[in-house]
């Protein structure tokens, strides 16, 4: 679980739903989803935010990518 204070100072709960990690750059990353508001968010492997929306947003399509692919897989 991950908690995450607004700036208008709200407390977010994020469940880690993913780890990645980059094959070639070996980063890791958590993906993270806040059910109430049906949210994502992408975080380093000490648990900062991504700044670059870019890269989080690879990261994101990434790991939902393979998520379907699995889904697929076990169905």
């Amino acid at each position: 679980m991950l908690l995450v204070e607004t700036e208008d100072q709200r407390r977010l709960e994020y469940e880690v739903v993913g780890l990645l990690e980059d094959e070639e750059s070996h980063e890791s990353y958590a993906i993270c989803y806040n059910k109430a508001n049906d949210e994502f968010i992408v975080t380093d492997d000490v648990g900062k935010i991504l700044e670059d929306e870019e890269l989080a947003q690879e990261v994101l399509d990434h790991f939902l990518t393979l998520a379907e692919e699995s889904a697929e897989d076990g169905s």
